[in-house]
C-alpha cells in the first residue's frame, strides 16, 4: 500500500458515500457540513483520511467501497491506517 493507492481508494469511497442518498446523509450529519461544505472540505489536507475513517468505522459502507474499488477490505483498511495513523502518546 503506497500513498497514492490509499489516496485513490479514498476517492473512490466519497463516491460511493455521494452515490448514495442515505449514506450522503448520513455523513453529512456526522460531519455537520452541507454539500457546499463537503466541496470545500475535499480540497483540505486530511479529508481523505477523514472519508475512510468514516467507511472503516461502518462494516456495510466498508464492504461496498471495498468492492466499488475492486480492493479487499482489508486493502481499504490499510490505507486508512496509512493516511490517519493511531497517534501515539511520548
Amino acid at each position: 500500500m503506497n500513498a497514492a493507492r490509499a489516496e485513490a481508494i479514498a476517492v473512490v469511497a466519497l463516491g460511493s458515500i455521494a452515490a448514495d442518498e442515505e449514506r450522503l446523509a448520513r455523513f453529512l450529519a456526522l460531519t455537520g457540513l452541507d454539500l457546499g461544505g463537503l466541496r470545500a472540505a475535499a480540497a483540505e489536507p486530511g479529508f481523505l483520511a477523514a472519508i475512510l475513517d468514516h467507511v472503516v468505522a461502518e462494516e456495510a459502507l466498508l464492504l461496498a467501497v471495498a468492492e466499488a474499488a475492486g480492493e479487499s477490505p482489508e486493502a481499504v483498511m490499510r490505507a486508512q491506517m496509512l493516511l490517519s495513523p493511531p497517534a501515539f502518546d511520548a
